[in-house]
This record gives C-alpha cells, sequence and structure tokens, in this order.
C-alpha cells in the first residue's frame, strides 16, 4: 500500500513551489478536485425525506417534515429565515447529526444510496465535505498546507494525490501563497477560504456549504464562487448551499429550497419560478432577496412597470430602459437624509499614529482617525487590511500602545474593563468568542450585574432585550446552542443593554435573515439618532450606502480615506481600485438611459415607492 502521510521531503517539495510531478501516478492539478474520493462510481445524489430533528431540551423539531433531492451538478439554495433550522438540517447531510451531535433525527437522509443513519460519519465523508459557519470550528492543525492535506491523508489517500489535492484546493482559493502560514494569522476571510479548500481537497461529490461567503472580502467572494462554478461546470459536483448574499449567490443557483420560520417546507422549485413568483411572500417571511429584487418591489410600487421581476442588477437596468418613469413622479427628488454627525468641537474618539503588529508582522500602520459623537461610521477594507484590529484596538479588546488612543476621557491601554465597558460597547466577529454565561438571560444580565445593577432592574431590562431580539423563549438555553443567528442577536444585545455612548460592531449582520438584520440596523439607526457613537466593520457595501454617514476606508493596514459615505461612493472606479465592490444599487442604477431621477442615488430608503 502506498504512504498515506507526507513525509518531510513531501512537504518540502510543496512547500517551496515546485510543481508536482508524480513519477507513479499522473495526478495533475487540473483534475485533482474533479476525482471522487472513494475508487467507486459514486451517484452524487442527495435525498432529504419527511426529515424533523429535535435539538436536545428542545420541544419541537426544527426543521419539520422537509422533503427535497438534490441532482448530480445540481446548486440547491437552502433558504430560510434565521432560526428556521437551514444550519441545522446541513449537519444532518454529512451524519454530523444524529452521530456527533445531540439532536433526534426523524425521517431519512440518504447520500448516494447510504442512509446517514446508519452510515458513520468518516464514511459519509467521502461523500459529502462541509465547510462549516464558523471556520474556525474545523481548523486542527498548524499550517495552511497540513491543513488542506489533513483531510486526504485521513482518507489513506495516496501521497501524489494528497499533494496534487492539497495545491489544487489553495490555488483554487487563492491561499497557495500563504501555504506555509499559521491558519490562525489569516484574516476571518481567509481562514474562511481554507476551510473550502480543505472541502474541495476531500473530493466529495457533494459539497454543503453555510454561509461561505459570510466573513470574505468582495474579491474573496468573487473567488469563492469562480471556484464553486467551475466545479459546477465539470458536472461533478453537487453544491447545497446556505447564502445570504443572494447578489453574489444567484447566478450559480439551479434551485431554492424554502424553510419557513417555523422549519417546514414553503417553496421548493427553480431559481425562477420561486424567488420571481414568491417575492413578495419571501419578503413577507423576512429572507434575504437580491438587491435589485428588493429595489424593483419597491420601484413597481411607485408605478414602474418591471416585467419579469429582475434577479439581477443587470436586469433590473435592462428593465427599468424598457419602462418609462411613471407620470406621477414628473419632477420627482429623492428625500435626501442628512448625513452630517453632530458637530463637536472635540472628537469624541482621537487615534494618532497608531501602529500595530501581531508577532512582527505589521498589521497597522500610522494610523490617524477622528470620530465625533452621533456619528454612524462603516469601517471597510479587504481581508486582512487591519479593520477588525483596528476596532479591536479602539475598544480596548486588544491592548493599543499608551497614548494613542483616547475614547471619551479614556485611554484604552490605561483603562479597566469596566470603566471601559461603561464607555464603549464591542460585538465580535465570532459571537461565540464573548460568551462566558450558561444561559441568555445571565449572558444579558452579566455586565449589569458587574455594574452592581437593582436585581428588579436587571430583570426588567433584560426582558425587554429578549423581546426586542426574539429570544424570549431562549432564555433559559445555553448561548452555545442557539442557531448562527440567534448567537448574532444575544451578542449584539450584551452589547447594548449596558447603554454604552459607543457601539462597535464586527460584521453586524452575518449570520441575520433580511427581517432581523434590517430590525438591527433600524434599532442601531435609532440609537444613532438619539446620540449614540455606531462603528461598525462590514463587507457589505449595500449596507454601509443605506446606514453609514461616514466611511473610513482601509488597505494593508493604512487608512486610505474617511469621508462622508456620499462622497466614498461617488467614484465607483476609485471603490473597485482599492478591492471594494460598488453597492448593488449603484451598479444598477449607474447605467440607466432615461432615468436621471434614479442616477446617484444609493440607498434603498431613497428610492420612490414604499419599501419592501
Amino acid at each position: 500500500m502506498p504512504p498515506t502521510h507526507l513525509c518531510n521531503t513531501d512537504k518540502a517539495r510543496l512547500s517551496l513551489g515546485n510543481p508536482i510531478l508524480c513519477e507513479k501516478t499522473p495526478v495533475t492539478i487540473e483534475s485533482a478536485l474533479r476525482q471522487p474520493a472513494n475508487d467507486g462510481d459514486v451517484a452524487a445524489t442527495l435525498r432529504v425525506q419527511q426529515v424533523g430533528i429535535t435539538h436536545e431540551g428542545a420541544t419541537r423539531a426544527t426543521p419539520e417534515a422537509i422533503t427535497f433531492d438534490v441532482r448530480r451538478g445540481e446548486v440547491v439554495l437552502l433558504l430560510g429565515p434565521s432560526g428556521s433550522g437551514k444550519s441545522t438540517l446541513a449537519l444532518s447531510l454529512n451524519g454530523l447529526i444524529p452521530h456527533a451531535l445531540p439532536a433526534e433525527l426523524a425521517g431519512t437522509v440518504t447520500v448516494a444510496g447510504l442512509d446517514t443513519a446508519d452510515t458513520t460519519v468518516a464514511e459519509l465523508s467521502t461523500h459529502v465535505s462541509m465547510v462549516f459557519q464558523d471556520p474556525d470550528s474545523q481548523i486542527v492543525t498548524g499550517t495552511v498546507l497540513d491543513e488542506v492535506a489533513f483531510g486526504p491523508e485521513n482518507l489513506r489517500m495516496p501521497v501524489e494525490e494528497v499533494l496534487a489535492r492539497a495545491e489544487a484546493g489553495l490555488r483554487r482559493v487563492g491561499l497557495w501563497e500563504h501555504r506555509a502560514a499559521n491558519p490562525d494569522t489569516l484574516s476571518g476571510g481567509g481562514r474562511q477560504r481554507l476551510a473550502i479548500a480543505c472541502a474541495l481537497a476531500i473530493g466529495a461529490p457533494i459539497l454543503v456549504l453555510d454561509e461561505p461567503t459570510a466573513n470574505l472580502d468582495p474579491q474573496g467572494i468573487d473567488d469563492v464562487y469562480e471556484a464553486l462554478s467551475e466545479l459546477v461546470a465539470a458536472g461533478d459536483h453537487s453544491i447545497v448551499l446556505i447564502e445570504h448574499n443572494l447578489d453574489a449567490a444567484i447566478a450559480l443557483v439551479d434551485r431554492v429550497v424554502v424553510i419557513d420560520r417555523a422549519g417546514r417546507l414553503a417553496f421548493d422549485g427553480p431559481v425562477e419560478t420561486v424567488l420571481r413568483a414568491h417575492a413578495e411572500e419571501l419578503v413577507a417571511m423576512g429572507v434575504w432577496l437580491p438587491t435589485a429584487t428588493l429595489a424593483a418591489l419597491r420601484l413597481r410600487t411607485a408605478g414602474y412597470a418591471l416585467e419579469p421581476l429582475p434577479l439581477t442588477a443587470a436586469e433590473l437596468r435592462y428593465a427599468l430602459d424598457a419602462a418609462p418613469a411613471p407620470a406621477a413622479l414628473t419632477g420627482w427628488m429623492p428625500a435626501r437624509e442628512d448625513d452630517a454627525a453632530a458637530a463637536a468641537s472635540t472628537p469624541l474618539i482621537e487615534v494618532r499614529g497608531l501602529s500595530l503588529q501581531r508577532g512582527r508582522t505589521p498589521v497597522l500602520a500610522e494610523i490617524d482617525l477622528e470620530v465625533h459623537a452621533g456619528e454612524f461610521l462603516a469601517v471597510v477594507g479587504e481581508n486582512g487590511a487591519g479593520k477588525t484590529t483596528l476596532v479591536q484596538a479602539i475598544a480596548g479588546v486588544i491592548p493599543p500602545p499608551k497614548g494613542r488612543i483616547r475614547v471619551g476621557t479614556l485611554d484604552p491601554a490605561r483603562s479597566d474593563v469596566r470603566a471601559l465597558a461603561a464607555q464603549i460597547g464591542f460585538v465580535f466577529q465570532n459571537p461565540e468568542h464573548q460568551f462566558i454565561t450558561g444561559t441568555v438571560f445571565d449572558e444579558l444580565a452579566h455586565g449589569l450585574r458587574v455594574g452592581r445593577v437593582h436585581r428588579d432592574e436587571i430583570e426588567q431590562r433584560v426582558g425587554d432585550m429578549l423581546d426586542r431580539f426574539g429570544l424570549a423563549d431562549k432564555a433559559d438555553t445555553h448561548p452555545f446552542l442557539l442557531s448562527g443567528g440567534e448567537k448574532r442577536r444575544l451578542s449584539v444585545g450584551t452589547a447594548l443593554i449596558a447603554g454604552a455612548p459607543v457601539l462597535a460592531l464586527d460584521e453586524p449582520t452575518f449570520g441575520q435573515d433580511r427581517a432581523r438584520a434590517d430590525e438591527l440596523l433600524g434599532l442601531l439607526k435609532e440609537l444613532n439618532a438619539a446620540g449614540t457613537t455606531v462603528i461598525v466593520v462590514t463587507h457589505d457595501m449595500q449596507l454601509v450606502a443605506e446606514y453609514a454617514t461616514r466611511t473610513a476606508v482601509m488597505r494593508g493596514g493604512r487608512l486610505l480615506a474617511h469621508a462622508p459615505t456620499a462622497e466614498i461612493f461617488a467614484d465607483p472606479d476609485w471603490i473597485t481600485q482599492v478591492g471594494l465592490q460598488v453597492p448593488p444599487l449603484v451598479t444598477a442604477l449607474r447605467g440607466t438611459q432615461g432615468h436621471p431621477e434614479l442616477r446617484g442615488l444609493v440607498r434603498l430608503s431613497e428610492l420612490p415607492g414604499t419599501a419592501a
């Protein structure tokens, strides 16, 4: 039997970038990811029949009685509001439920003819590869190369095939040049790409991806979907996709399976049928739709004849060019919101000459930034630009050099945790990184108890926060047992409940359905209007356009620009040059002919019509 683990010579050959030239077995990089992990002819089919999943301690199944099939080469989008059971269902597709996680599985899941309830997770892994919502939960080794090689090695593949798969997977997601790095040194988006590379290297014919681009910058998103498109084009892979970024995913998807808030099957059919014919029902359900579709629904209420309902920016532009502006809108002008922050002679937050290193690697270089009271600031940039590091330094989550940052009257480098928490609340990109108690109620109450708030007031404030974020029925649940969206809402609630004058949030809408994201952002907007200063790290350019009064653009650890958001988006070509993405609505409206009333708009709220 050929050796199944990479020796030092093999790893050195691969890490030095030498081409894979296998004398015994001609495995090419181009073909590596197309080969199934096993020797047999595996039909890449998946069948879900009347599946219901009840978590330990839960009183009902979520999802419940779900039935659908996935055919070879098909890309199926699982769509549904937060808490509907999408991620739970995904965990049953490779046998983690019921074999590894405490949940009861009703109905059957069959993969390539194998009943997952009667087949080991190890055997199922040769048929189904999974990328989790949180990439940190599946990274186990010390280098990027070892991480990608780990799966094929454990499947006892020949060395030359392990080498080919590792290189092909890393090149596919743009991490080949980082193969010797420790995964911990990668940005959040970089770790997500690494997790995808690991799934590709296994070579299983079915890929299950749970929010695969949630932490990626625009270029990273394009890289992932380009890689997935190549796999689909080859015809050897089926994909089950859970994704909120439908602007990126829509071109790849063949079918949409919609699960409602109760966890039941609502719709199952081709993209055209489900998204176009049921758009208004999906909006009412609170799920994400493409930005162009949301814009078209709003414009329809203003009298624009947009048929069929657009799903992409190009389709919206084409439909508008074919539709005259309604007569009732003659002379209409958008109601512009005042983006001026509350003027202050002294900035609330000052950053002066801030430089930081991670080990010997520079992360931030000579950052100068002022944030005035009442601003809603978006911090944007490519993965690894230093966005999260900057905001964590401001919030004191990581220790900045003394004298470089001032938040109110405090220097985060010299302040104790209690004093700083009273001035600025911080919400991590990964909610689990900040959970420290055993129940949702206690998580919300912890900061208030530390601040010696009276018990009756704690009960009242926690109860209000539970109701506000739809977590009242989860008060006694352990935070780690919540869905991804519920964890995010809890993490935001813990920051909001203390009433700090500054709130800093890292990717606050990650894992949220559209209704919850709108609710959260609406709440942040209300707090901002009442005087709370809000700082948001995000890759969502439409979110930036809709809510941020000012935007800070970072690249390579440096601050490239800090200006009113309208000024930042005034030059779309510059936005593209710095590795960002023009907001989908700007892309759709910029090239319209005959609709000067719409050109230049960046916010859905500025469009004529009623919000969807």
